[in-house]
């Protein structure tokens, strides 16, 4: 088996015999050129070598070529049939049975976290290769299922049997989001992860009554609030988590302005793990209900973060939390300009204004939900629908 260096591949060059990621794999047949997109997929996850039994070249004989299209028909066939039946597979499972096993994938990350924060509570035990594995699984599985993961909305009595570590799960999801936009390397997602998850760890030590509590808080009381950063802060370097995670988790209540704690930092000096959890945290704050106030809608959620540009957060994370779920947000209930009702289940990478929307209560011939692009001189969303508007949606037979 033959090694080469991801940074020596060329647009334009072909492998001579199947090229593997590793020893299960495939990327490229031969014949298939590679491509610019294909090189900076591989560095964007850090992958630094694939291997061939053949040779990389830009110019093969016709004999050669038919040679090798004979010798590996019947393998080709069987590899067709075989990607054929999976994607008639794919392509008959309901839009509904696979959010369900999102949800159900989703809520064993929660549990994941919960068992986390469990067993600091009960054992003062946190260990950070565990967390880094979790979380690795974790972006690989928003990555792959991010149309789905985005729609999931929790229970009232989940958020209540357990507000820390909903808010944690949820916050993380964004947060990956958006570095996924930015392009992180998988290690920067890894600690991005790690940091978002534990970013609200200190308040475990605070009495629950002061950050789910329905009155106003004391002066005593809302000191205490500010001290949570660099109680988690001081948690995780006890158990020597790198310097990246433990400044994410002091800093995410900075703001580029300076107005934020505990250190009332500015721009560059605040780190973009903070930056990102920042905009993450506050974007599921405004969003999910508490005991002092009714839930944002998606739509009214992205906009109050946005109104903060230049202000409060990093415009540059801003606009990646844009791109990621759109203006109209994935979950969001909206009404057309068709006047029929549809849910955002994906973004126009090209343009947030205008996502992928599904038609409520519509179907194609072959039972699969009717999706629309919208856009400018076509099909577009007028508005949100409202929350109660939502609701009697999601209930009615």
């Amino acid at each position: 088996m033959n090694t080469f260096n991801v940074t020596e591949l060329q647009d334009g060059y072909f492998p001579t015999e199947d090229l593997y990621l590793d020893k299960k794999f495939l990327l490229l047949t031969p014949g298939v050129a590679i491509t610019s997109e294909l090189r900076r997929e591989l560095r964007d996850w850090e992958f630094l070598k694939v291997y061939s039994e053949g040779h990389l070249t830009d110019k093969m004989e016709p004999k050669k070529i038919q040679s090798m299209a004979g010798a590996s028909t019947e393998k080709n066939d069987t590899k067709k049939e075989e990607s054929k039946t999976e994607a008639e597979a794919i392509e008959n499972e309901s839009d509904e049975s696979r959010f369900n096993q999102v949800e159900r994938d989703y809520m064993e990350f929660q549990n994941c976290i919960a068992e986390i924060y469990t067993k600091y509570v009960t054992r003062k035990d946190l260990q950070l290769q565990y967390i880094s594995d979790k979380v690795k699984e974790m972006c690989e599985f928003i990555r792959d299922n991010k149309r789905y993961v985005l729609r999931i909305q929790p229970s009232q009595e989940n958020r209540d049997k357990n507000y820390l570590v909903v808010h944690a799960m949820r916050s993380t999801v964004y947060a990956i989001v958006i570095a996924l936009q930015l392009k992180f390397p998988i290690h920067k997602l890894i600690e991005l992860g790690v940091s978002c998850i534990l970013h609200e760890i200190g308040m475990i030590r605070l009495p629950p009554q002061v950050y789910l509590g329905n009155k106003v808080l004391t002066p005593v009381e809302k000191n205490a609030i500010l001290t949570h950063p660099v109680i988690s802060y001081n948690i995780l370097r006890e158990f020597s988590f790198p310097l990246n995670i433990c400044l994410g988790v002091l800093e995410h209540h900075e703001r580029e302005n300076g107005d934020g704690y505990p250190r009332k930092l500015t721009k560059d000096k605040i780190s973009l793990y903070a930056k990102i959890i920042a905009v993450a945290c506050s974007y599921e704050a405004v969003t999910a209900p508490r005991p002092y106030k009714e839930a944002r809608d998606a739509y009214s959620g992205i906009l109050d973060i946005m109104k903060n540009q230049g202000k409060q957060y990093d415009e540059t994370v801003i606009r990646a939390l844009l791109f990621s779920l759109s203006l109209y947000p994935i979950g969001l209930y909206v009404l057309l300009s068709n006047n029929k009702i549809g849910q955002v289940t994906d973004v126009n990478p090209e343009n947030p204004k205008y996502p992928i929307v599904q038609i409520h209560g519509e179907t194609k011939v072959d039972g699969s939900p009717k999706v629309i692009e919208t856009s400018e001189y076509g099909v577009y969303i007028t508005r949100p629908l409202t929350k109660e508007e939502g609701a009697a949606l999601i209930q009615r037979p």
